[in-house]
């Protein structure tokens, strides 16, 4: 009968665990350097924290697939599924910090857009309102230049000539953004002088946005650029941009209607 391990006297084991200083594990393999952790001892720590694995899920990563040898022309399909259970790992990894870097580029979207908001209801006067979108609202959005278009019709334009307000030409808004679309992404075009005036040049990326002040008065629109290419593309979330861009119809929309 074949002396395997299990079949040894106990005397032997004692004899081998002794020689190991009494600790009852066998000799480590000359492969572990000394100092290093031995393979028992990652045993141990694994059945200790079976779970190991579910937290760490990057370590199968740096594990290399067993193969086997079961002869010619036969395949180990378990080396093969553990290699695809690897590329999904590294697949979902990266899926889910893409997901976090989007969530967390959503929140301070979102909290810039409430800033901006709350500094344009907290407006005391008409000019104030206009000094704050067209001054504060850069800074708080984290962009370079924000100014208003105004098309040229109307009582309103004439109070609207101040910097960072722009006449247009009627007609000019519909010309740009069409008569139904009410927003308008350019990822990498350089700024008109009609909209963005001297900082036309400095803008590599645009937000247009299409403002309504009220029936019978003229259309305006929102501009926003940013010297950053494609930080405004096709692909981006619009619904902060629409918020903001409908809380400034109407707070103008309400300081351009007389009050009793």
């Amino acid at each position: 009968m074949v002396d395997r391990p299990r079949d040894r006297p106990h005397a032997e084991r004692s004899a081998a665990g002794r020689a190991n200083g009494g600790n009852g594990r066998e000799p480590s393999r000359s492969s572990e350097a000394p100092g290093e952790i031995g393979s028992r001892d990652v045993i141990a720590y694994l059945r200790r924290h079976p779970d190991f694995l579910e937290r760490h899920p990057e370590a199968l990563r740096l594990m290399q697939a067993p193969s086997r040898e079961l002869g010619h022309g036969v395949f180990d399909f378990q080396h093969f599924h553990v290699e695809r259970l690897r590329q999904d790992v590294t697949r979902l990894t990266l899926e889910n910090r893409t997901l976090i870097a989007a969530g967390r580029g959503t929140l301070a979207s979102q909290g810039r857009v409430h800033k901006a908001v709350v500094a344009i209801l907290g407006a005391g006067s008409f000019e104030q309102l206009l000094q704050t979108i067209t001054t504060d609202l850069a800074v708080l959005l984290d962009v370079d230049i924000v100014t208003i278009g105004v098309e040229s019709a109307g009582p309103p334009a004439g109070r609207l000539s101040m910097q960072g307000i722009h006449l247009l030409q009627a007609g000019a808004i519909e010309a740009l953004l069409g008569p139904e679309r009410t927003l308008l992404l350019r990822d990498d075009q350089p700024g008109e002088t009609v909209l963005f005036g001297a900082a036309a040049g400095l803008v590599r990326s645009q937000a247009l946005l299409r403002l309504g002040f009220g029936r019978g008065a003229p259309l305006g629109l929102l501009c926003i650029g940013t010297r950053q290419p494609g930080r405004f593309h096709p692909g981006l979330g619009t619904e902060l941009l629409t918020f903001l861009a409908r809380v400034i119809s109407i707070t103008i929309s309400q300081w351009l209607t007389p009050r009793e």
